[in-house]
Parts: C-alpha cells; structure tokens; sequence
C-alpha cells in the first residue's frame, strides 16, 4: 500500500527536480572546464620536458648554438608562466561553478534568496575562464613563433 507524500514534500520533491535541470549546463560547463585543464596540463608538461631537454643538453657561451638555446629557454619559460596562469584561472572558475551548482541546491533546500549572489558567482566564473583562455591562446601564439622552421632548412627557391 502507497501513502501519499504529503504536499510540502511534492512541492520540495518538483523543486529539486527543476533544481537538477537548472545544475545540469554548470555540470556540463565543469566537464568542458576538465577538458581543458587536462589539455592545458598536457601542453605544460611537455614544454617542461622540452626546457629540461635544452637545460641537459646546453652548450658554453662561446657555442654558435649558445644564443638559440638561450632564445628557447626565454620563450619556454614565459610559456610556462602564460599556461600555469591560465590553468590558474581555469581552476578557479572550475571552483566557483562548483559553488554555483551547490548554491542553486543550498538556496532550494533551506529556501533561501541567493539569486544574485550565484549569478555574479557565474559570471566571475565566465570573466576567469575568458582570461584563462586568453593566456591560453598567447601561450599557443609564443609556442608558434618559438617554432618557426628556419627558411634555409625548408629549402624553398
């Protein structure tokens, strides 16, 4: 035999329902968020491993390849500076969507007014993760004038 829920409890039940749906989008947004840590994690490493490559294999100041593997170094190191700040900043807005779906579920639970705060919390969340793909893409574009093939090398008439 089933008892019926008493109303409060439909009501409650529905607006967890609802609740679900509207955390659904941040829980996709957190999932792409991932995506791009573990991406961005990947370029950091290897430009690491490229830099203790160099740092192995370098030459005297008096070397013709000294200053190219200086010029390297340079541009490894702000690649790394550029990647770890975007990782950074991706990582923070990854926490605060975080917060943004247990604050949509905390403001139902205990019904409680937190409209605004969540969707500022949000929209620091979107203004962190545009900068963060901001450093991204300046990384990527130092990673592709740091690796410009010499002309002589590509023998082109």
């Amino acid at each position: 035999m089933t008892h019926p829920m008493p109303m409060g409890d439909s009501f409650a039940l529905n607006d967890i329902a609802h609740t679900i749906q509207l955390a659904m989008a941040p829980c996709f947004l957190l999932t792409a968020i991932g995506a791009m840590l573990n991406m961005l994690t990947g370029r950091l490493a290897r430009v690491i491993d490229r830099s203790r490559w160099i740092e192995q294999n370098f030459t005297a100041k008096n070397d013709p390849a000294h200053p190219y593997q200086v010029q390297q170094l340079r541009w490894i190191d702000e690649r790394m500076r550029h990647a770890n700040g975007a990782l950074i900043l991706c990582t923070i807005s990854a926490v605060l969507i975080c917060i943004v779906i247990a604050g949509l579920f905390t403001a139902v639970l205990f019904d409680l007014a937190l409209a605004q705060p969540i969707a500022i919390i949000f929209v620091l969340a979107m203004l962190l993760l545009i900068a963060g793909l901001g450093l991204f893409l300046y990384e990527v574009r130092i990673a592709v004038h740091a690796t410009r093939i010499q002309d002589e090398l590509l023998e082109r008439e």
